[in-house]
């Protein structure tokens, strides 16, 4: 309504004005009334075209009104994804953190307690960015926990993870992954690394990196991973992390880089986990600025000094 009323006021002065000025054309009714005939009418299309785009921009504001609410809907669905309570009584202690670059993520972490004391943990990261990633990463949690509720190995976690990706993207996308099953009984760690970067295993005296045994998954839909092992000792800190944190800065012509994420995660390895997650996030801040050019996800884990007694 309000629009009509600006229109047709819009008219009304239009042809005020020029009946107006109709005594410069005393001579020739023909020609001013010609002249008021095509001011209204030129008035009139202007009028029509200004209408027109007020409409769109209304159309447009509405239609990324609920872009927005769609993506603002995806968000909420994917952060319930993320573990909201990581378990303490399993010879573990984890701190985990996943800072989106458009909103939304295609990286993901999870950590599943397990039967018989053990618990699964895992860190991936979905190839592309944006809507598509986070789909394939919640389509990617929702096999994890239907293999890990079937009780599969690590192996087999790694076979079927690999063959349902190639499956669903038919060999066009892949994930770099890295599952981790601990047993506070052996105090052993049995881990698939597929492709992704090497996790820092931070010990009083040394530093290991835990290579990748296979390439990403999604990419050879038969290739069977190795299943490699680890011994965490008490106080041991394993640090994963996605490749927005090490490429940090890329963009800038320079990276964060692994080495540096090492010397930093080793400096503040005795601190608190949290402690060392803010560190590391302040640190990638600082080095690549606020706004990040990939998802940086950060999961720390430590073996704690003493197990707690499992029911």
């Amino acid at each position: 309504m309000r629009d009509k009323i600006y229109i047709v006021s819009f008219l009304l002065g239009a042809a005020l004005l020029l009946y107006l000025g109709r005594s410069l054309f005393q001579g020739s009714a023909v020609a001013t009334w010609g002249l008021t005939f095509a001011g209204t009418t030129a008035a009139g299309v202007l009028g029509m075209a200004l209408y027109r785009v007020q409409l769109e921009l209304r159309a447009s504001r509405q239609e990324l009104a609920m872009r927005q609410a769609e993506l603002n809907f995806a968000l909420e669905v994917q952060r319930a994804l993320f573990p909201r309570q990581l378990p303490t009584d399993r010879g573990l202690e984890f701190s985990g953190v996943c800072v989106p670059a458009r909103g939304i993520s295609g990286d993901y972490y999870d950590v599943v307690p397990l039967s018989n004391g053990r618990v699964a943990f895992m860190i991936a990261d979905i190839s592309g960015k944006g809507i598509s990633a986070a789909i394939l990463m919640s389509n990617l949690h929702a096999v994890l926990r239907t293999l890990l509720a079937a009780g599969c190995t690590p192996l087999e976690v790694g076979a079927r993870l690999n063959q349902h990706l190639h499956q669903v993207t038919e060999g066009s996308r892949f994930a770099t992954i890295f599952y981790g099953e601990w047993n506070p009984a052996t105090r052993y760690l049995s881990y698939v690394n597929a492709g992704h970067n090497p996790p820092f295993l931070i010990s009083p005296h040394r530093v290991q990196r835990l290579e990748p045994c296979g390439p990403p998954l999604g990419l050879f839909p038969e290739f069977e991973f190795g299943v490699r092992m680890c011994r965490l000792e008490r106080g041991d800190l394993l640090a994963l992390f996605s490749d927005g944190v090490t490429e940090a800065g890329i963009e800038r012509g320079r990276e964060f880089g692994e080495e540096r994420l090492e010397k930093l995660i080793t400096a503040q390895a005795q601190k608190p986990l949290a402690e060392i997650q803010q560190q590391v996030l302040a640190a990638v801040t600082s080095w690549a600025g606020p706004e990040a050019e990939d998802d940086v996800t950060l999961l720390l884990v430590r073996a704690s000094e003493e197990n707690k007694e499992m029911p």
